[in-house]
């Protein structure tokens, strides 16, 4: 346990000399105020103190390399069973006003556990409640909310039923906006109300219907989040259509396959938009793939799209002139949505949202991230990732506002839009909040309207995520992983529990879990469902679903039936856990296992953005050696012939003082301008990087062979 800190520390996180020597001399006045500095809660009482501190000084403000310092002293010592340290208390007040607080009362149960708990034991009940709660429209009541008996691998939600979930997304006043939205080419903030985009949905679906589009038909989205893209996505569902998202970024033999693996028979796509200061063309890529007849946006939907297949339509011409059209009633089971995974080493799965799918990623925003009217949800998505349709769920039937920008979210421009538009809830990815730390692009901006942040995609770091949580004050991080096969979370954080920076507290409700370790009950290990829940896929398009997630599965403790999910996770003390990427990102070096995160979090150094640890066999041996991919800060060094040695050596002095000398063994570094990405924030799997990394190899070889 540190008895002081020094001056010098704080000079070495860049403050000024005065201001260091007079921050050490009230820090150590607070650590000699401070008899038994191992309790827990006086370690808490310590940090908070500490933020006062930070609160009050405006140079310490703006100096998060002396804050992390603080944070660090705070929780020194802190022992295993009491977990990490809390950066974000709950006040009594936002418990009581919270959703969860509200459930809580109504329930008459004392704490979240106890409502947890319910949730998970009274699953049909708590759906009910969350129904109700949400205000889901049905046009035919269900006469259950599961089937009795229900098979929990293939369950039937409200049987009976008949809705159209875009229904659910048009209760709000009429005048309430319902997104705002600007972007690089046009920075002037644009409010959209829920009466225009009820209007502009229904124009969508009466296009569609003038078209020939039948129900059932499906219909790409190849293009960025903006307000017109939402009112097409709801547009299609309300016509009885499903939505197929893909990914603006993605190549067009990536378009042709996922357009074909769903069976597309029409795109809505733009004809390019601004990114990074560059044009990035859209709609050339439908044409290249010779995907299906498009309906074509301009950049400035107001300025018509030009088209070069004579079967294109132009935006304005598509636009049918009726705003209202009466919604197709469908089965709670059919598709509303059909999204893919990564698909990166095989033909990615395509996995059919129904309209039930829809009511657990408005529950998780409802229950985990606390929406409610009076907030403004930002998300950095898109259509061809799970998150944009979440987001449009979690803002529109929460009667939320959505907060929309098209263009790079690594440049200031993009945190003067957060500010601007009274963002009060942002997502993000670990990989944004990296740039953003190394960059300083969003330091001493206006965030005082967040409340709470999301973090998702993949395993977050406590620092980047402490630093995220200094832009606003120290507003919590809710961090939430789940998959698009699950329609939102299986663990996550609340408003109602501490906030410990890159952990969990709680699976999502109306679910639960274990961790096994070689088919045994573990705190650490790969993590199974038990289902059933709300929006847990019971089909996949392309793939066997019960070979997916349920063939070889164990049993759990007490005979459940379990799902499988290939993640890794860990409970900690305190009533934490910790995500560690996915099982296939596990790493074996010398008997001793790790995650690629773990070695990741211990290898930061000035000259590198950004690292990815991975194993291979080297020499065909089956003995494994540890390579680390690295994304030199200054992209001149890529050429670099030292560097690669210079930080294999760092590396491994790194991975033997803090993590385990056994797996202190770099064989290369291997330098690249960004990580082979997966999806939007998510970094190639370890088997995907070895088979990158033995095709550099095979070309180096055949280099060599050459001279």
């Amino acid at each position: 346990m540190r008895p002081s800190v020094t001056p010098a520390e704080f000079e070495r996180t860049g403050l000024p000399r005065d201001a260091a020597r007079a921050l050490a001399r009230r820090v150590n006045d607070l650590l000699r105020r401070r008899a038994d500095r191992t309790n827990p809660d006086a370690q808490v009482g310590l940090w908070l103190e500490f933020r006062g501190l930070i609160e009050t000084d405006p140079i310490l403000g703006g100096a998060f390399g002396a804050q992390a310092i603080l944070y660090r002293v705070a929780y020194d010592g802190r022992a295993g069973k009491d977990g990490p340290g809390p950066a974000w208390i709950p006040s009594p007040e936002t418990i009581r006003t919270s959703n969860l607080g509200s459930m809580m009362q109504e329930r008459r149960v004392g704490s979240y556990a106890d409502l947890h708990r319910w949730s998970t034991e009274h699953r049909a009940e708590f759906w009910s409640a969350m129904i109700e709660r949400l205000g889901i429209v049905f046009r035919t009541k269900p006469e259950a909310i599961l089937e009795p008996n229900a098979d929990p691998m293939h369950p039937d939600w409200l049987p009976g039923a008949r809705l159209n979930i875009a229904e659910s997304c048009f209760r709000a006043e009429p005048g309430k906006t319902a997104i705002v939205c600007a972007s690089e080419a046009i920075p002037e903030l644009r409010h959209v109300t829920y009466g225009e985009l009820h209007r502009l949905a229904a124009r969508v679906a009466n296009g569609l219907r003038a078209l020939g589009t039948k129900p059932g038909d499906r219909v790409a989205l190849y293009l960025p989040m903006t307000p017109e893209s939402v009112g097409i996505y709801l547009g299609v569902v309300l016509a009885g259509c499903c939505v197929v998202g893909i990914a603006d970024a993605s190549a067009p033999a990536d378009f042709a396959k996922r357009s074909g693996i769903a069976g597309a028979k029409l795109v809505f796509t733009v004809g390019a938009y601004l990114r990074d200061g560059k044009e990035h063309p859209v709609y050339s890529k439908v044409t290249a793939a010779n995907g299906p007849r498009a309906v074509v946006l301009g950049m400035d939907p107001e300025t018509p799209a030009r088209t070069t297949r004579p079967k294109d339509l132009g935006w304005t011409d598509f636009l049918d002139d009726k705003g209202t059209f009466d919604a197709v009633p469908c089965r709670p089971s059919d598709p509303s949505n059909i999204l893919f995974s990564s698909g990166t080493t095989k033909d990615p799965k395509a996995i059919p949202w129904t309209h039930t799918t829809p009511i657990k990623a408005a529950a998780d925003a409802y229950l985990h991230h606390d929406v409610g009217p009076s907030d403004v949800l930002a998300w950095p998505t898109s259509f061809g990732w799970m998150m944009g349709p979440w987001l449009t769920y979690a803002a529109l039937v929460n009667r939320a506002t959505m907060a929309l920008y098209v263009g790079s979210t690594t440049r200031r421009a993009f945190g003067e839009f957060v500010s601007q538009a009274g963002v009060t809830m942002l997502g993000v990815v670990p990989k944004l909040v990296r740039a953003w730390k190394l960059e300083g692009m969003m330091d001493g901006l206006d965030w005082g309207r967040i409340r709470r942040f999301s973090s998702t995609a993949e395993p977050s770091s406590p620092e980047e995520m402490l630093y995220l949580m200094s832009l606003a004050g120290y507003k919590p991080v809710i961090e939430y992983c789940g998959g698009t096969e699950i329609g939102g979370g299986y663990i996550t954080g609340t408003m109602v529990q501490p906030c410990a920076p890159s952990a969990f507290t709680t699976a999502a409700m109306g679910l639960d879990f274990v961790i096994l370790e070689d088919g045994r009950m573990s705190d650490r290990g790969e993590l199974f469902l038990i289902p059933p829940s709300i929006g847990l896929s019971n089909d996949l398009l392309n793939y066997d679903h019960f070979k997916e997630y349920f063939q070889g599965v164990p049993r759990g403790p007490n005979g459940e039936v379990l799902r499988r999910h290939g993640d890794q996770v860990e409970r900690l003390g305190g009533g934490f856990y910790r995500h560690h990427g996915r099982i296939d990102d596990m790493i074996n070096l010398n008997g001793v296992k790790t995650s690629a995160e773990e070695i990741r979090s211990v290898i930061g150094n000035d000259l590198v953005a950004d690292a990815k640890p991975i194993s291979v066999d080297t020499d065909g041996s089956g003995q494994h050696r540890l390579v680390v991919y690295a994304v030199p800060r200054d992209p001149r060094l890529l050429a670099s012939l030292d560097l690669p040695e210079r930080l294999r050596t760092q590396f491994q002095r790194d991975i033997k003082d803090r993590l385990n000398p056994l797996l202190a063994h770099v064989e290369e570094v291997v330098l690249v301008p960004e990580l082979p990405q997966a999806g939007p924030g998510k970094t190639k799997t370890m088997q995907e990087l070895r088979r990158d990394y033995e095709a550099r190899e095979k070309k180096v070889e055949h280099r060599r062979e050459a001279h």
